[in-house]
């Protein structure tokens, strides 16, 4: 059956729930689109994990954050014993925890932590790209043999979680990047900054921007911004831009190379292997919303896999949520990243999908079924 189908087929058995239709709102919505994901009108969400990418970023020097690259790894530790506060909630939401040093900024990687070390850690983008083109795709490949082989040992769902001193910055600068939305309406306080430091935070990524060139404006903006340059700098890169004008997925690339993280870059690399590999995966906070993005921008496509849980506290949050056409059903303001908001949605997914398989049907009843018009 084709994916139209299955959705359809999944929306028959709703409506033979013995409740009004569409009653449980976008949870049904999330039923059917996992099962067309899977390509089962009988969607199966038993097995699920939580991978986190982990990873630091070297914007922190330019002091964006209250805390110093060395609780990335102490918070990675914390994962890898199966200690920290997603793993917790993991465990309440029967979900396995697969955290991945993607790039911690340390020799090896803390015990319990896979080690898919691309680099120990990304560069200062104030000083130079982040990291190179080819290891921005290492990442993104990463992140999908992950995926890959989550689906090889038989898991129906995945979530999505990071860790990163740094990362609400390094998401901040690439979301500003590929938007073209002003860097202060897509910018916020991360794990809480001074007033001081949270203007920091915008003129570094507002340098980050400028200094490598990336594009903040719609196509037709910079086009016309092209006819009437003066500057010879300014002219010279957009007369080398103007060939790949259209090209979403170089410009995704390029922005995770200049000013993004490698968590971002890994877990990008997992929602692309959720739509090759038929396996949902869901959508935790900001920096994940991020990476979800930049997925879609590469292949697109790739949102059908995508599922939302969370409205995160962040501001850019609602900007990529629209952009990507996903309904978030959480909106707590949360700001915690791991996962934790993603790994919430299980639970709520699986009483969902209890009533779409068990509850009680409009033929054990006396009462006749409500018909879709």
């Amino acid at each position: 059956m084709s994916d139209k189908d299955i959705y359809r087929e999944i929306q028959k058995r709703w409506d033979t729930v013995a409740k009004p239709l569409n009653s449980l709102g976008t949870f049904e919505d999330m039923i059917c689109r996992i099962g067309t994901v899977q390509g089962s009108i009988m969607p199966d969400i038993s097995k699920r994990a939580v991978i986190i990418m982990c990873a630091d970023n070297g914007i922190v020097e330019e002091g964006v954050s209250q805390c110093g690259q060395d609780v990335t790894a102490e918070v990675a530790g914390w994962m890898g014993r199966r200690e920290s506060t997603v793993c917790r909630m993991a465990e309440h939401a029967g979900a396995d925890i697969i955290p991945i040093d993607i790039g911690i900024n340390m020799k090896g990687s803390p015990e319990g932590v896979t080690d898919r070390k691309i680099r120990r850690g990304t560069s200062d983008f104030l000083n130079e790209p982040a990291m190179s083109l080819n290891e921005m795709r290492q990442a993104v490949k990463t992140g999908i043999e992950t995926v890959r082989d989550c689906r090889d040992k038989g898991y129906g769902i995945l979530a999505t979680g990071e860790m990163g001193i740094g990362n609400t910055t390094t998401a901040s600068a690439v979301c500003a990047a590929l938007t073209g939305i002003a860097v202060s309406e897509v910018t916020g306080r991360g794990a809480g900054l001074s007033d001081a430091a949270y203007e920091r935070k915008l003129e570094v990524i507002e340098r980050g921007i400028k200094l490598h060139g990336l594009r903040r404006t719609s196509d037709r903006k910079i086009m016309q911004d092209l006819k009437s340059a003066s500057d010879p700098d300014d002219r010279a890169y957009m007369t080398e831009q103007e060939s790949s004008i259209t090209d979403a997925s170089g410009q995704a690339e390029r922005a995770l190379s200049c000013v993004g993280g490698l968590d971002i870059a890994g877990l990008a690399g997992v929602f692309i292997g959720g739509a090759r590999y038929n396996v949902p995966v869901i959508v935790d906070g900001f920096i994940s919303a991020v990476a979800a993005l930049c997925a879609e921008r590469m292949e697109p496509g790739t949102k059908k896999a995508m599922i939302a849980s969370h409205m995160g506290k962040e501001a850019g949050m609602a900007y990529v949520m629209k952009e990507l056409g996903l309904k978030p059903v959480i909106d707590a303001g949360m700001a915690l990243g791991e996962g934790t908001g993603a790994v919430m949605l299980f639970p709520l997914l699986d009483m969902a999908a209890e009533i779409y398989r068990n509850g009680f049907r409009f033929e054990e009843t006396g009462v006749e079924q409500y018909v879709r018009f």
